[in-house]
C-alpha cells in the first residue's frame, strides 16, 4: 500500500485591523514630515503677531495726538481688544490656514502618498476622519498660541499709555478664543476643498475664494444679504470679537456665531470624509 501523506499549510491570522489612534498617530507623522508645513505655521503666526503688534505700537506711538475724546472713549469702545487681533490678521490667519488644510490633501494626491495609505488601511473614512482630527487640533493649538501672544504682547504695549486691559477684561477671553478657533475652521474648510478638487492651483484659488470672497461682497444693510453675511466663518469672527461693532441693520446673536463657527467644521469634516470615501481620482 502506498500511504498517502496529506500536508497541512499553517495559514497566517489575518492582519487586525489598524485602530483610529494607530491612523492617528500615522496621520501625525505625515503632518510634520513635510518640510513645508512648521515653516509655514511659522510664517503665518510671525506674520499674524506681527500684525496685531504693529497696530498696538502705532496707537501707543500716536496716541498724543489724539484729541481727548477719543482718549476718553478708547477702552470703553473697547479698542484695546480690537488691536489685540485685527481685521487684517483674522485674514492672513484664514488665507494662512485654508493654504496648510488644503495642502494636508491635495500634496498626497500629488505625490500618489494617498494611494499607498487606502491600500495599508481600505477604510478611507477613518483615514480621512483622522486626518482631520489631527489638522484640527495642531492648528487649534497653534491658534490658540498665536491668540495668547498676540493679547499680551499688544495689551503690554498699550498699557505704556494706561489702556491695555487684563483677560479679565470684559469680552476678552471671547475675542482670544474666537481668534483661536478661526484657525481649525479654516483649516478645515481649505481641506474640503482639497478633497472635492484635488488639483493644487484650482484648490488653492477656490479655498481662498470661499472664506475671504463672501464677505467682500454680502452687505449687512439688506435682509437676505445680511443671512448670507451671518453665515460666514469672517462675519462670526467679526460678531464674536466685536470687530466691525457699529450699529447694523440686522444683528445677531453671538450664539448663532458660534453656532456658524461649529457648522462649518463639522460640514467641512463631512465634505472631507466622504467625498474621499467615494472617489478613487
Amino acid at each position: 500500500m502506498t500511504g498517502v501523506r496529506t500536508s497541512l499549510r499553517t495559514v497566517p491570522p489575518p492582519e487586525p485591523a489598524a485602530r483610529f489612534r494607530d491612523l492617528l498617530a500615522a496621520e501625525w507623522l505625515k503632518l510634520w514630515s513635510l518640510r513645508s508645513t512648521p515653516w509655514a505655521y511659522l510664517i503665518a503666526a510671525l506674520a499674524v503677531v506681527g500684525l496685531n503688534v504693529g497696530q498696538a505700537y502705532d496707537t501707543y506711538r500716536y496716541w498724543t495726538t489724539r484729541n481727548t475724546a477719543d482718549k476718553a472713549r478708547f477702552v470703553h469702545d473697547g479698542i484695546p481688544l480690537a488691536e489685540a487681533f485685527t481685521a487684517d490678521a483674522a485674514s492672513i490667519l484664514m488665507l494662512a490656514a485654508g493654504a496648510v488644510g488644503a495642502v494636508t490633501v491635495v500634496g498626497e494626491y500629488a505625490t500618489g502618498l494617498i494611494r499607498t495609505t487606502f491600500a495599508a488601511v481600505p477604510d478611507r473614512r477613518a483615514v480621512l476622519a483622522a486626518k482631520a482630527a489631527v489638522l484640527a487640533g495642531a492648528t487649534t493649538v497653534l491658534g490658540a498660541l498665536i491668540a495668547g501672544v498676540s493679547f499680551f504682547a499688544t495689551q503690554a504695549i498699550l498699557s505704556g499709555r494706561d489702556i491695555g486691559v487684563s483677560v479679565g477684561h470684559p469680552g476678552a477671553l471671547r475675542v482670544m478664543v474666537a481668534s483661536a478657533l478661526l484657525m481649525p475652521v479654516s483649516a478645515l474648510v481649505g481641506m474640503a476643498v482639497g478633497a472635492l478638487l484635488r488639483q493644487p492651483g484650482a484648490t488653492m484659488v477656490a479655498t481662498f475664494a470661499t472664506l475671504l470672497v463672501p464677505p467682500l461682497v454680502v452687505s449687512q444693510y439688506r435682509y437676505w444679504s445680511a443671512l448670507l453675511a451671518h453665515a460666514l466663518p469672517y462675519a462670526a469672527w467679526q460678531r464674536l470679537t466685536g470687530a466691525g461693532s457699529q450699529t447694523v441693520a440686522y444683528p445677531w446673536t453671538q450664539g448663532g456665531a458660534w453656532t456658524v463657527y461649529a457648522a462649518w467644521a463639522l460640514g467641512a469634516v463631512a465634505v472631507t470624509v466622504f467625498t474621499v470615501g467615494r472617489r478613487d481620482q
